[in-house]
């Protein structure tokens, strides 16, 4: 039998093996068989990477904007390149559908590059005239070496959208993938080699939370991290980084509402969109919509039509052009959810589809699926209702008037992303400004526009990622004053 291929960490432009040579199973989720080794790196290799781009930050600050954008750019091409290498083995390392990375995790990649390649060199910075008596004009600076800490569910997607305003502004950065699905972000590092990124500009350490990611949030060195995971971690990073003031923006889970009005237009496309806001990627998309609310009159003849999508999502072989989900991403996240499901039944739930683990035949017998499952009977503040499960599992909960589906929304502890379906625009905009969560989309799901502000509230999150905000997270602002008479 041959070896399992093993992965590399990169730091300072070199592919290396972890300095303690212990290494971490890496399992194909469809059929649970081993296809990688992962470095099971420590403190030691994240201690040479950060040290790596300390010496380089200097320099990659100094290099002119243009030349900056013109590697990201090449970057993104390199992605788009291997394109269908990627998304093959973005499938192989999470479970998801080949054809979902192909049409959107590979694709989102490359735009995260070129956005930040192209934006970098459109940012302007503010001048302001003080009574012809002096002029002040702002400078946002690079703020050194940073972390860039990404998760398992949308892996090189999540990846690029912290590296590339990281290194758009002139930072070097130390980034840490998910060990569970670290595969598109090795090869990426391959291909920021094949690029030309100067050595230590973009370091990537492969490894656990406890092994890399605690000694990279907590070294001396390391000015700012983005994060993107659990609000159990997040709130160890906050509590970690606080005591040296470091920066520190955190996007986390989310239990999101869709809100469906009598009103709304539930035409067959929307519909499509409703059940994806659901069951997208397995329901691992921080953004799904896993509390869906309903307004009471159209509530049985909305139920009919919603379960009759639903039960028609075939899941199977992520290879498979026609399966619409895959399998959940490893054994433990498989066991949670099921468990998840075992309580909702205990607190009273009914199923109405799924509730149940998928077996498929053939190469997949041994992977980790689950059947999308909808849920109702449960009040708002059951745990199935409050807590994220960051799977295949909806629940359906009815509601009357306007002030009560706003108040049920608003009733957990998160706030990253609602959706609302109504045609009255008056409505639309009222619930909006009431709803508490960072992202509100009306009479969609999951339409994205990469210069607006993206995180939440609450626990959901601290910061907002994309367009100016990720440039300003990433730059520190100095103030520069000079008398005119």
């Amino acid at each position: 039998m041959s070896p399992l291929p093993a992965l590399s960490n990169l730091i300072d432009g070199v592919l290396l093996a972890p300095k303690g040579e212990r290494w971490l199973d890496v399992h194909e989720p469809a059929t649970g068989k081993l296809f990688a080794r992962c470095p099971d790196s420590d403190a030691r290799d994240v201690d040479a990477a950060v040290a790596a781009a300390t010496r380089a930050a200097p320099g990659w600050a100094s290099t002119p904007v243009e030349q900056r954008a013109r590697l990201l750019d090449r970057l993104a091409t390199l992605v788009e390149r291997d394109l269908e290498d990627l998304a093959q083995l973005e499938s192989q390392d999470s479970g998801k559908p080949v054809k979902l990375a192909r049409s959107l995790d590979i694709p989102r990649a490359v735009a995260n590059l070129r956005f930040f390649a192209a934006a970098i060199g459109q940012w302007s910075s503010e001048a302001h005239a003080t009574d012809a008596r002096a002029l002040n004009y702002t400078l946002r600076q690079p703020l050194g070496a940073v972390a860039c800490i990404s998760p398992w569910n949308l892996p090189l997607y999540l990846f690029t959208w912290k590296i590339a305003p990281a290194l758009a502004t002139g930072n070097a950065v130390v980034a840490k993938p998910s060990e569970v699905t670290p595969c598109t972000a090795a090869r990426l590092g391959e291909l920021a080699l094949e690029a030309g990124f100067p050595p230590g500009v973009l370091n990537i350490v492969l490894g656990t939370g406890p092994g890399v990611g605690q000694p990279l949030v907590e070294h001396p060195a390391i000015k700012a991290v983005s994060f993107t995971g659990s609000t159990r971690t997040g709130a160890a990073i906050a509590l970690a980084t606080a005591a040296k003031f470091k920066k520190v923006s955190l996007e986390m889970g989310g239990k999101n509402p869709a809100i469906v009005f009598a009103d709304a237009d539930l035409s067959d496309a929307n519909l499509e969109t409703i059940v994806r806001s659901g069951f997208a990627n397995q329901g691992e998309i921080c953004l799904c919509g896993s509390r869906l609310l309903v307004q009471r009159s159209i509530f049985d003849a909305f139920k009919a039509r919603y379960l009759e999508r639903v039960r028609a999502l075939r899941v199977g072989d992520p290879q498979d052009p026609a399966s619409d989900l895959g399998a959940l991403v490893s054994r433990a996240h498989f066991d949670k959810v099921t468990g998840c499901i075992e309580r909702a039944r205990s607190e009273g739930g009914r199923i109405l589809c799924g509730g149940d683990a998928v077996r498929i035949d053939g190469r997949c017998a041994g992977g980790w699926f689950v059947a999308p499952t909808v849920i109702e009977g449960l009040s708002n503040d059951s745990a199935t209702n409050q807590e994220e499960i960051f799977g295949p599992v909806v629940t359906l909960i009815p509601f009357d008037e306007e002030e009560e589906a706003l108040a049920i929304a608003n009733g957990t502890g998160y706030g990253l992303a609602a959706s609302l379906w109504t045609a009255d625009l008056a409505r639309a905009h009222r619930c909006a400004a009431r709803l508490e969560f960072g992202i509100v989309w009306i009479n969609c799901w999951l339409l994205r526009d990469l210069r607006t502000p993206f995180g939440g509230v609450k626990n959901s999150g601290i910061g907002r990622e994309g367009g100016v905000d990720a440039l300003r997270f990433f730059t520190e602002a100095k103030n520069i004053c000079v008398r005119l008479d």
